[in-house]
């Protein structure tokens, strides 16, 4: 199924993958992609590698989405960039047909130095701006809980409303299990002046390993009643993946009742729990799956 031809979903929902490393792995996701495409996405966004790593594989996945009739969002990069090698991807993006970038700093790889033309991400989206006008919808990252290396809530937030200042279009949030996390966010960016859509990003919870691993490196809180429950699951699969689909079904339940704008999903590549969390919230019903 294409997205031309699924059924509308109401709210807008978005979604998330990363470069596959390996044929099969691209293979797979291809198959993924399919499956979600019944929710008809507003946009799928591809992940961009480490430390302005090649983005080969983020560029061509970009041109499989938009080859089957969806639209694509590349994630984009500063840290180690020139804005000469910016310029020129800017210009491959455009020629590719991209309309939309999700601008970011970017961490280096272990052992490099700051490096780059580009400090923050404000001033990525400062240069898209001028470099390219209004050619390209820009999103930027926003954290609820704050970014792990901040100075402070107060600095975090300062650098979220700059991103916002230099012409950004729309924010993504680190995903979250505490809705009030994002609605304080939401509130004291306003507060700013920084009135742009806050979308919340939705992770599923599928496995406790992984989820634990993520949250410690990106600074996502797991709240203790989470943690407990699922460290109490051990390796019981199946209770885990339970768990995870009443926990984030009742989050996206509390968010869409708030009137949030959109809802966008880190799939981690995979479809089943974010079909059933859309199955759940009324996205899909039963002859569409």
């Amino acid at each position: 199924m294409t997205a031309a031809n699924a059924p509308s979903t109401g709210v807008p929902v978005s979604f998330e993958f990363f470069p596959p490393k390996t044929p099969e792995g691209a293979e797979k996701l291809r198959a993924v992609r399919q499956q979600l495409y019944a929710l008809r996405p507003e946009f799928c966004s591809v992940t961009y590698g480490a430390g302005g790593s090649t983005q080969e594989g983020t560029f061509g996945t970009v041109r499989e989405i938009l080859a089957e009739g969806v639209s694509a969002a590349s994630h984009f990069s500063c840290i180690g960039a020139t804005r000469q090698s910016v310029r020129e991807q800017l210009a491959q993006l455009r020629a590719m047909g991209v309309q939309r970038l999700v601008a970011l700093r970017g961490d280096l790889p272990s052992g490099y130095g700051m490096g780059g033309e580009f400090h923050y991400a404000s001033d990525l989206v400062a240069f898209i701006r001028a470099e390219t006008g209004q050619d390209f919808h820009i999103e930027v990252a926003a954290y609820p809980e704050v970014h792990p290396q901040a100075r402070s809530p107060e600095a975090d937030l300062k650098a979220y409303v700059a991103k916002v200042q230099a012409g950004a279009d729309a924010a993504i949030t680190q995903y979250f299990y505490s809705a009030d996390a994002y609605f304080r966010f939401v509130e004291d960016a306003r507060r700013q002046g920084a009135d742009v859509p806050v979308v919340p990003g939705i992770m599923p919870i599928t496995s406790s390993t992984q989820l634990m691993r993520f949250s410690d490196a990106c600074g996502a809180e797991i709240p203790r009643w989470i943690r407990l429950r699922l460290q109490a699951y051990g390796d019981d699969v199946a209770s885990i993946r339970a768990f995870g689909l009443d926990v984030v079904t009742g989050l996206c339940e509390q968010l869409l009742a708030a009137g949030v704008p959109a809802l966008h999903f880190y799939t981690m590549n995979q479809s089943a729990a974010t079909l059933e969390i859309c199955r759940r919230l009324g996205f899909v019903d039963s002859a569409s799956r």
